[in-house]
């Protein structure tokens, strides 16, 4: 689930491709389905960008609702489009230069820490995209509108939900799209296997996903309701 303040944060450079393009790659790459981009898009750039992909955009919840709203927006649709979806990957777009390996191994490591929070590490720091549990959307909806991102996420532990800390050695967790991606520190991948096991990054999309059914001509629309007539402008 891909969060962009503006359309202009959605379509920011990230080395030659628009920040959600970019990041709707490296999803798929890494074998988060469905991909959900939660973004205001008046004049269809947005779209325009996400062609070819398989992605759903969505209209953003109320400005009212503030960041942990886009949030839950965000989880909504992934569950509407496929109901066995139990967990999401909160991904603000300004976090570009995240590799695939640290989606595949986020989700395998929710596959023996169900119901827990997952917080990537970069040496020891916090990053995104953060996998939150789909049975913490109501606390979400708590959660007060001028808390930003990193304060959604302490709110969420404060409410009780359990996190677990994943080093994966990607520096793109910590480092945003204001560090040029030829700058960023060296990856060095995750100390051992986050799930336990060794596994080949991203074989297992690799035999499960044909060419023709992954090209899509581009973007669903996640039907937009209230949200539409709402100013989008939240933090992402």
């Amino acid at each position: 689930m891909v969060l962009a303040a503006t359309p202009d944060s959605a379509l920011s450079d990230a080395d030659g491709l628009p920040s959600v393009r970019r990041i709707a790659d490296v999803a798929w790459s890494g074998g988060a389905v469905p991909i959900v981009v939660v973004a205001h898009d008046p004049d269809g750039s947005v779209s325009g960008a996400l062609a070819g992909t398989s992605v759903t955009l969505a209209g953003p919840a109320p400005l009212d609702h503030g960041p942990a709203g886009q949030i839950a927006r965000g989880i909504d649709v992934a569950v509407a489009e496929i109901h066995e979806t139990d967990a999401a990957l909160v991904w603000p777009a300004r976090f570009t230069w995240v590799g695939p390996e640290t989606v595949t191994s986020l989700i395998e490591a929710h596959g023996t820490t169900a119901g827990a929070l997952l917080r990537p590490v970069f040496e020891g720091a916090p990053g995104w995209p953060v996998l939150v549990p789909v049975e913490a959307v109501e606390a979400l909806r708590t959660v007060k509108p001028d808390r930003m991102p990193d304060d959604v996420v302490a709110d969420l532990l404060a409410a009780g939900v359990r996190q677990v800390s994943v080093e994966l050695g990607d520096p793109g967790v910590t480092h945003d799209r204001s560090v040029p991606r030829a700058s960023l520190p060296p990856y060095v991948g995750p100390t051992e296997p986050p799930a336990g096991h060794v596994h080949e990054w991203g074989a297992a999309v690799a035999d499960r996903v044909d060419a023709e059914e992954s090209a899509l001509e581009g973007p669903a629309l996640a039907p937009y309701g209230q949200a539409a007539a709402e100013n989008p402008d939240q933090p992402g």
